[in-house]
């Protein structure tokens, strides 16, 4: 029998890019819950609509009344990437980081308790864990707790909430936690598509301090297919942490792209650091690897090359 899986936060970057490659990999039937923010792309989603084995629908996580319509069927698993992620906005107000991945991730836990999904998978990130020093090793699953903004607080409190679930009622629950993903469809709000962006217009390219802080990155197909093993092959409790193996400074990021461009660096425009600004964080994914067979199969430089084609034939009015 075929499974049919419920997508919360379908038409964001990760949750589209997550679709497309289970309705080309696999035979699932896909229900695809999103509430449609600034950060969703429904242009993106609509081709889905070609499908056989998908369906949309527009709700609101946090809201019970919402959901109800949604969970009117069974499903064999919930996979949750409903969130509010930016972390600048999450500074300025933090009201709809707590409104959507506390309470939502709640809604959803609640509807899994009544039986309404057979397990579910909560999307996590790496900025749970806090920040690195240079030459601090990776987090692993062990690693402690340690948001240091209110889009990374929001998220542990969501896999603490996941956590208790788990312990509570012995739910198969199951959480990832990624690093920096990037790759089509990724809103123009983030760093990367930001830089392509502004470097095709000859816009001058924000960047925080010294540009030296640390992120490990991941092309989100390899992100797509970690989740899938889980969805496949994970354990009911278990956490595991995906990285791309991947670490660069923002600086080295924006450079990387400009030169791909044949854009002067004189575009660069270093402005005033943000609050509570993580230096480092970096992934150590053995776990996945020894468990689940998993290991990035996209190297940055791949990746990169393959991003800045596809935002420059959008921009360019091809695609």
């Amino acid at each position: 029998m075929t499974k049919h899986l419920l997508i919360t936060g379908g038409a964001g970057f990760i949750g589209t890019n997550f679709i497309s490659y289970l309705l080309r990999s696999t035979n699932y039937y896909i229900t695809n819950v999103d509430s449609l923010t600034y950060a969703a792309n429904n242009d993106r989603i609509q081709p889905f609509e070609k499908s056989g084995r998908y369906h949309f629908i527009q709700c609101d996580i946090s809201s019970e009344s919402s959901l109800s319509s949604v969970f009117n069927q069974e499903y064999e698993a919930i996979i949750n990437f409903a969130a509010e992620t930016h972390v600048d906005r999450s500074i300025i107000n933090a009201g709809p980081f707590i409104h959507t991945n506390i309470k939502g991730t709640f809604n959803l836990l609640q509807a899994v308790l009544m039986g309404k999904a057979r397990m579910m998978i909560q999307i996590s990130t790496d900025e749970v864990y806090g920040s690195l020093q240079t030459a601090d090793p990776p987090f692993n699953e062990e690693s402690p707790l340690a948001p240091n903004n209110p889009y990374s607080a929001s998220k542990a409190s969501a896999d603490l909430l996941v956590r208790s679930y788990y312990k509570t009622h012995h739910l198969p629950l199951i959480v990832t936690r990624c690093s920096n993903n990037f790759g089509p469809m990724q809103h123009l709000e983030k760093l990367i598509p930001k830089t392509i962006y502004h470097a095709i217009n000859n816009i001058e390219i924000p960047l925080y301090g010294d540009g030296l802080n640390i992120r490990d990155w991941i092309y989100v197909e390899d992100h797509c297919k970690a989740i899938h093993l889980a969805l496949e092959n994970g354990a009911p409790g278990e956490v595991y942490n995906i990285g791309g193996s991947e670490e660069k400074t923002n600086l080295e990021i924006v450079q990387m792209i400009l030169k791909h461009l044949n854009k002067d660096t004189q575009l660069i425009d270093f402005i005033e650091d943000r609050k509570g600004h993580d230096r480092r964080y970096a992934m150590d994914s053995s776990k996945i690897l020894k468990e689940l067979g998993w290991k990035p199969s996209v190297t940055f430089e791949e990746g990169i090359k393959k991003t800045i084609e596809w935002y420059k034939l959008r921009m360019e009015g091809n695609g």
